[in-house]
């Protein structure tokens, strides 16, 4: 069956998609996106996505083009004809089509994208073995809380993880700071405390970050929110990150130099065992 997405209020076969050549989204970036993992027809954590869909536009100065609800429905068609009942939900935002120039237009109409592939997660062997990074320069915009498209720093700095032949790259301030991954959020572990970068304007608070807070509290594990530096996480028991799409992996080598035992700790095990059975709960 051919692979069907979302284009402004159409289901049209993904080969067909397409947005016109003068939509804001293409040519300025002027647009948000949120990726929700969607388990047994429900969009996880949907709540969480959508207030911050909703907060990414309000900082662009836009307005969601329609409801939570309404989005549901659309979701919900989207599953029904692809045949499936889980996925990683792509859904994206932008300003509309208008001719091009830097000033915002005035009215518009919101062009709206969603499409679908398979969330698969990480496999199981790289996950009992954990995965090396590297950290490298953050030269993003001063706003990465809001879930823009601009994503050219992070592409960047992804291909310089591939290049070098390790998972993930960690992004580092001009105090040295580690704020996040190209994709993820960053955590280590030291003395039993979680530790994990304050969600402020220099990271994107991600919706796994806020459920694995919450199975932290509930397991008794502190969390402190602090900026840790790149010394620090050489120095931590344990490292991680976490996103919709790869849940959480342990990290047990950053740049040279190996973390804790140079193996998956216990406390990233023990919080990946807990998210998947969050994924599968009713509760999500």
């Amino acid at each position: 069956m051919p692979r069907i997405s979302y284009v402004n209020g159409r289901f049209i076969r993904h080969s067909h998609a397409a947005v016109h050549i003068e939509d804001r989204g293409y040519q300025f970036a002027d647009a948000i996106y949120e990726v929700i993992a969607i388990v047994r027809g429900r969009m996880i954590d949907e709540e969480l996505h959508f207030e911050r869909l909703e907060r990414s536009l309000r900082g662009i100065r836009m307005e969601l083009p329609f409801s939570a609800a309404v989005f549901r429905i659309k979701v919900a068609e989207l599953l029904r004809l692809n045949r499936v009942s889980g996925g990683a939900l792509y859904l994206q935002v932008s300003r509309g089509v208008a001719p091009r120039t830097h000033m915002i237009p005035g009215e518009m109409q919101s062009s709206v994208v969603m499409t679908l592939r398979p969330l698969r997660g990480v496999p199981a062997d790289v996950i009992e073995k954990g995965v090396p990074i590297i950290t490298v320069p953050d030269i993003r915009w001063q706003r990465p809380d809001i879930k823009s498209v601009a994503l050219l720093p992070n592409v960047l700095a992804k291909d310089d993880a591939v290049q070098q032949n390790v998972y993930e790259a960690w992004l580092v301030n001009d105090e040295g700071i580690v704020t996040e991954g190209t994709s993820t959020n960053a955590w280590i572990v030291k003395d039993g405390r979680l530790i994990t970068h304050p969600a402020v304007s220099a990271i994107l608070d991600g919706v796994t970050r806020l459920a694995l807070m919450k199975i932290a509290t509930d397991l008794g594990i502190e969390i402190v929110e602090k900026p840790f530096s790149v010394a620090e996480a050489y120095s931590a028991d344990e490292a991680f990150l976490s996103s919709t799409s790869a849940f959480l992996v342990p990290i047990v080598k950053i740049d040279d130099t190996a973390i804790g035992s140079g193996s998956p700790g216990p406390i990233a095990t023990e919080l990946l065992a807990r998210y998947k059975d969050h994924l599968w709960s009713d509760n999500a």
